[in-house]
């Protein structure tokens, strides 16, 4: 009997063992992120390459304004910021012996140079610029008569800047302008060479480098050209 005892024991002590346990899922923690019987994860993949292009998208943008401040500069270096030094008294007391002007370029393509503008201009290529004021427009008569400028027979006083002039040169006959010509003269007429002079004569609008509006020699005539 004891014998039997011990074989029913052995019995079930078998089938004990032969009993597996159920598999259960197995969750672990990445991140915060919950994956599944080692799936990959698909979703943090998904979260790297949005970032990735978010990345690059904004490199993007920042080298596109970067470019577009560029141009900016280089245009309104060319239309506002080339520098013409001037040589002598010839526009005092308006501007001295060396003061570094600032040309506008752009101004004579949106309108035409006025009468009392102060431009720079130079008659040969790779000559020096001179810088005087606009006495005489396309299309006007000049004529220095009495130390007077006449324009088309009649005294002038607007916009004039000049009085008392001893030297008439070519104007004192009359002068008849072109349809692109201005006639200039230095604010101290007496030590300027301008339109009145035979080797200079009117200025044509292709020889106008532009307006000159702004000193920047430091001192007291640092500003605005008045």
């Amino acid at each position: 009997m004891q014998g039997l005892d011990f074989r029913r024991k052995r019995r079930n002590s078998n089938s004990r063992k032969q009993v597996k346990p159920r598999r259960t899922r197995r969750k672990a923690s990445r991140g915060g992120l919950r994956f599944e019987d080692g799936k990959a994860p698909l979703h943090f993949a998904r979260e790297k390459l949005h970032r990735s292009r978010a990345g690059a998208k904004d490199v993007v943008i920042w080298a596109v304004e970067l470019l577009l401040v560029c141009m900016l500069a280089v245009f309104l270096v060319a239309a506002f910021g080339q520098r013409v030094s001037t040589a002598g008294d010839s526009m005092a007391p308006a501007l001295r012996n060396g003061d570094v002007l600032l040309i506008n370029r752009a101004v004579y393509h949106i309108k035409s140079p006025a009468r009392g503008d102060i431009v720079a201009f130079r008659k040969e290529e790779n000559g020096h610029f001179s810088v005087k004021r606009i006495v005489g427009l396309p299309g006007e008569t000049v004529q220095i008569t009495d130390g007077t400028v006449l324009i088309d027979g009649e005294e002038l006083t607007n916009q004039i800047y000049v009085s008392n002039i001893e030297y008439a040169g070519e104007a004192e006959q009359p002068v008849e302008l072109g349809e692109d010509e201005y006639f200039v003269i230095g604010d101290n007429h007496a030590a300027s060479d301008d339109s009145r002079l035979p080797g200079i004569g009117a200025v044509t609008r292709d020889e106008i480098y532009g307006e000159a509006w702004f000193i920047v020699s430091p001192g007291k005539d640092f500003g605005f050209i008045g």
